[in-house]
């Protein structure tokens, strides 16, 4: 009797539902060419305020010559821009530069999103992210050999660094890599407690 008590224990424990509480999160990274995009999918449980996203490496990340200029966008999980910025230091003051952008959402809906980092001046080609960026048909040049489309315009050192950083604050999930989902870690635990309790039965 005490092992179902024990199994009801397990199997109740792993068929609730995790309360879900806004976050912060950040990731970094390298991009290694003129046209590469790197996006950072996050999630929103119920309707937020006050969501903001940004980007703080212009300045940072050990680059003598600092790193690319990033330009931003925020997507829905189908794909359509929702916003799109350059150049926006005002998100978090403290942390970024001149060139950092991002944004800070007074409402944004439940769901899931996108929040893309590409090098100045890769904007998107559309409101639809199956129209692409504006460099993806260029053969990739080495960020650090580029330099901008246009140096007398843009104002980039050709010797930019590759590093990118993004914060998030007040979202309830955020991945840029497809880590081990923590339910399906406890899904594992519990399978493994089953079996060694079948075992002693």
């Amino acid at each position: 009797m005490k092992k179902k008590i024990m199994l009801f224990v397990l199997i109740l424990f792993l068929s609730v539902p995790a309360f879900a509480t806004a976050e912060t999160f950040d990731f970094g990274g390298n991009i290694a060419y003129h046209n590469d995009v790197v996006f950072i999918n996050f999630s929103l449980a119920n309707d937020a305020t006050n969501v903001r996203v940004w980007t703080d490496s212009f300045a940072g990340g050990g680059a003598s010559s600092g790193n690319f200029d990033p330009i931003t966008a925020l997507w829905t999980s189908a794909g359509v821009r929702l916003a799109e910025n350059d150049d926006d230091d005002n998100i978090n003051p403290a942390t970024q530069s001149y060139y950092d952008s991002g944004f800070s959402l007074p409402t944004l809906s439940a769901g899931n999103y996108m929040f893309s980092i590409a090098c100045y001046d890769n904007y998107s080609n559309g409101t639809l992210l199956s129209q692409g960026f504006m460099y993806d048909g260029d053969t990739p040049i080495a960020l650090g050999a580029w330099g901008g489309s246009d140096i007398s315009t843009d104002g980039l050192d050709p010797n930019i660094g590759t590093y990118w950083h993004v914060i998030l604050d007040g979202v309830d999930s955020a991945s840029h890599q497809v880590p081990e989902p923590a339910t399906l870690l406890l899904l594992g635990f519990g399978l493994a407690g089953l079996a060694t309790l079948r075992k002693k039965i």
